[in-house]
């Protein structure tokens, strides 16, 4: 009896041992957690699609719109002016800039001239015989005639006899001859065309001037030209009078300026158009390197967003119900950060910054700031 007794304990506290053994065990097992869904907050934007203006950027450097090479046409010794004949100095229109040494030249000059009014005191007497209703004509002529000025013209010829006799004197040879010549002293002296600043200048006081030889250059420092070059697509975008914004590289200084002309071919090698913007300003200098942004035309309805939105087959991300989704759109113009696009309706709710690993139906919560919750809350108590 003892024995059985024993055995039964001895039974019972093994399937306890068990049973103790079995919950401290399972007690130590740990339960997956379930994993939580991942929600990425996006910044969105509501499309309102209006009048979008397309802007083309562009660069080039200043050039005087009006410039002047100066080359001697005669030989001699080049005289002072007055002022230095060194880069920078400004002159006047009208002004000399170059004044070469002429003594010799003028010398002759006179002397033909003097000729010429021997000449024509030599007829006198035999005008006044046998042509005197023009004998009064050709006195008045000698009496304003100046040797220290510009040859006058010589009086109408009203006749045939009269024409006859005066040429057969070689006087019409001899006064074109002292015009020639006085055509040719002028080019001793070299005035201003427009007032300006010289900006090169390669002879200097008391150097000998050789015909043909470069002197220097001569530009209008009040109105200047940059020259720009533009994809052919844009040729029928591009109007003469169009307002142009234009800013240094630094973007410390701001211009404006007008497209003046629109050159008419293509260039075959490169296909684009050459176009001039004219530009005025008192801080303006020649070779500056500007950064011009031209008013090409206005898209109606259309939005302008980040270029880095739109995919390579044009598409962009949309929100609908929290979900991500994608359409198709229209790009109608794509600068270096910006596209126009088309074609998106009024309302549709689009990504305003990219998010990485984005894909359609990818679970989004539209970022919304306190100012714009507050809004749709309004919107919905009105409704």
């Amino acid at each position: 009896m003892r024995n059985i007794v024993l055995s039964v304990l001895g039974v019972l506290l093994i399937l306890g041992a068990v049973y103790v053994g079995n919950i401290v065990a399972n007690s130590k097992k740990k339960k997956r957690p379930v994993p939580e869904k991942v929600i990425k907050t996006v910044y969105t934007d509501t499309v309102q699609n209006k009048t979008i203006p397309i802007i083309i950027p562009a660069n080039g450097n200043l050039v005087a719109k009006r410039r002047v090479e100066l080359y001697a046409e005669v030989q001699g010794i080049f005289k002072g002016t007055g002022k230095l004949f060194k880069p920078g100095q400004k002159y006047r229109a009208g002004q000399t800039l170059i004044r070469i040494d002429a003594a010799e030249y003028y010398a002759n000059v006179q002397s033909s001239k003097s000729n010429l009014y021997n000449s024509i005191s030599a007829i006198m007497p035999d005008l006044r015989l046998d042509f005197p209703e023009v004998y009064p004509k050709w006195q008045k002529y000698l009496t304003s005639f100046n040797l220290d000025k510009t040859t006058p013209k010589l009086p109408e010829m009203s006749s045939e006899k009269e024409k006859y006799f005066i040429t057969g004197r070689n006087i019409v040879t001899n006064y074109y001859n002292v015009k020639n010549l006085e055509q040719r002293l002028a080019k001793y002296t070299i005035r201003a065309p427009f007032s300006g600043i010289l900006t090169e200048a390669l002879v200097t006081e008391g150097s000998l001037v050789r015909n043909g030889q470069k002197l220097g250059e001569f530009i209008d420092d009040a109105v200047y030209e940059m020259e720009v070059a533009l994809s052919k697509k844009y040729a029928s975008l591009l109007k003469v009078g169009e307002k142009v914004a234009l800013n240094n590289l630094d973007n410390t200084e701001s211009f404006s300026g007008v497209v003046s002309r629109v050159n008419g071919s293509i260039d075959a090698s490169t296909q684009t158009i050459t176009a001039y913007i004219e530009v005025k300003d008192a801080t303006l200098k020649e070779g500056m390197y500007l950064e011009a942004n031209l008013n090409a035309k206005e898209e109606e309805n259309a939005i302008e967003i980040n270029r880095n939105l739109v995919s390579d087959t044009n598409e962009i991300f949309v929100v609908r119900d929290s979900i991500l989704d994608v359409i198709e759109v229209t790009p109608v113009y794509f600068s270096d950060t910006k596209a126009v696009l088309k074609n998106i309706p009024d309302g549709t709710i689009i990504l305003s910054k990219s998010v990485p690993g984005a894909y359609a139906g990818m679970l989004v919560k539209p970022y919304t700031t306190q100012k714009t919750q507050a809004k749709i809350t309004k919107t919905k108590n009105a409704e």
